[in-house]
């Protein structure tokens, strides 16, 4: 019986796996290109061998820009349905992966129903279900957590956040901040380590967690738990040092052939994005960044969605392979179907944006192609287009029915818009426009 290879370790040998050959279609590139770059750690293909509906996508640098959805119930909100419609919303409007951060009931069941479901790679924040089998957060054990790690790893997810960069050293800078740890998974093990002057049993028991990862090919997302949380906290001595941390577990995963990405900020300034970006890259070896936003300005609640995409948009254009979407309920509650499609497609548009801007292949040919439909008055091949074309469709029909001074208008196929009606359509008249030569 052959020997079950990770995608890195199959890299290495050589070998272009099945996995490889789909990205490198979906990507316009050489099956050997990918596979050289997922030999060296700068691409990873998230695919649990478990996970039997996955459609592969690698993510990573010279690939086109990813985007995650958060999806999951709470201890007060939300359950088994309502996540399922949400999972299927994310993929439906582009998300490339999903993440279940169920802290509630029926964890178990969501998550299998998930994979089962999910055509896209699924992660989790194992942390969290091991918060849900103990009273009290102190009690949680290195042992609780491996086991935890196996029994996801056997039911098929593919990628799996772990704080296991946040030392205990790092703990007294988090208490300079204005905000301290904002990480759910980050501020439980910086307490532990407080309480019992232990150091943390991830990093403690690294080596027992990548033979779990390594047994079925689950894909490390090394979680920054010491993310800054507010722009006064960004790109301090705190986030760096963990980083520094993080760069020591890439290369401990590589060798022991185990995939590994690396999670970034978190709230930044716009002038700092550029900076963090390359930091990273510099201190983790080209390991893919994941990056939460970054939001750039903390005084926009019920617009994060649009706050944290402007900087993801930055973020992609220097260095970040996969984007974390932020929903316009961030910081204000539990996101629903409403929200995860609203932080679904702002962040489409950002990746789309920096994929455009880096001259990724074929990015711009949806753009290209939605302008002649523009010029031409195709109303319904723009929405086909669209990146949201039922929003688009609903708007062209509201624009209509307000129309008054033109009954033609109610025509979805004028060759003008009600912002500049018959009169002052400028491609109509552009194209009437006659050769003075």
């Amino acid at each position: 019986m052959a020997t079950f290879k990770t995608q890195i370790a199959a890299a290495r040998d050589g070998i272009i796996t099945d996995a490889m050959n789909a990205v490198a279609q979906k990507e316009y590139l050489k099956p050997e290109f990918i596979r050289d770059e997922t030999a060296a750690g700068r691409i990873v293909i998230p695919a649990n061998r478990h996970h039997v509906r996955l459609d592969p996508i690698g993510i990573g640098r010279a690939l086109s820009t990813k985007i995650n959805a958060n999806i999951g119930n709470s201890a007060t909100t939300s359950g088994l349905c309502e996540e399922f419609e949400k999972m299927k919303i994310a993929i439906q409007y582009g998300a490339d992966t999903v993440m279940d951060l169920s802290t509630g009931e029926n964890i178990n069941e969501i998550r299998a129903r998930i994979i089962a479901e999910s055509t896209v790679p699924v992660g989790t924040v194992p942390i969290y279900q091991a918060l849900a089998m103990v009273d009290d957060p102190m009690d949680i054990t290195a042992e609780l957590l491996l086991e935890v790690i196996e029994a996801q790893a056997k039911q098929g997810v593919d990628y799996i956040t772990v704080h296991a960069g946040l030392l205990r050293e790092h703990v007294p800078l988090a208490k300079k901040r204005l905000i301290g740890i904002v990480s759910r998974g980050g501020s439980i093990l910086a307490k532990w380590m407080t309480r019992h002057k232990k150091e943390n049993p991830l990093y403690e028991h690294f080596d027992r967690m990548l033979e779990i990862c390594r047994a079925h090919d689950v894909t490390l997302s090394l979680g920054d738990g010491l993310r800054p949380g507010c722009l006064a906290d960004a790109s301090d001595e705190a986030q760096f040092a963990e980083l520094q941390a993080l760069g020591e577990l890439v290369r401990r995963s590589r060798a022991d052939g185990v995939q590994a990405m690396v999670e970034g900020p978190g709230h930044v300034p716009l002038d700092q994005i550029q900076m963090n970006m390359e930091k990273e890259d510099a201190i983790c070896d080209g390991a893919p960044f994941y990056i939460l936003g970054p939001v750039v300005t903390d005084c926009a609640p019920g617009y994060d969605h649009i706050t944290s995409a402007i900087g993801a948009t930055l973020g992609a254009y220097y260095g970040a392979s996969m984007l974390c979407y932020v929903t316009p309920k961030e910081h204000l509650g539990l996101p629903n179907v409403r929200d995860v499609r609203e932080g679904v497609i702002a962040y489409k548009i950002a990746a789309h944006a920096a994929d455009i801007a880096l001259r990724r292949p074929h990015a711009r040919d949806r753009d290209d192609a939605i302008s002649r439909a523009r010029v031409t008055f195709d109303w319904e091949k723009q929405f086909e287009l669209a990146l949201d074309p039922e929003k688009a469709r609903a708007l062209r029909a509201e624009a209509l029915e307000e129309t008054k001074t033109h009954p033609d208008v109610k025509d979805g196929s004028t060759h003008y818009c009600t912002m500049c009606g018959p009169k002052f359509c400028s491609m109509r008249i552009s194209q009437e426009i006659g050769d003075t030569d």
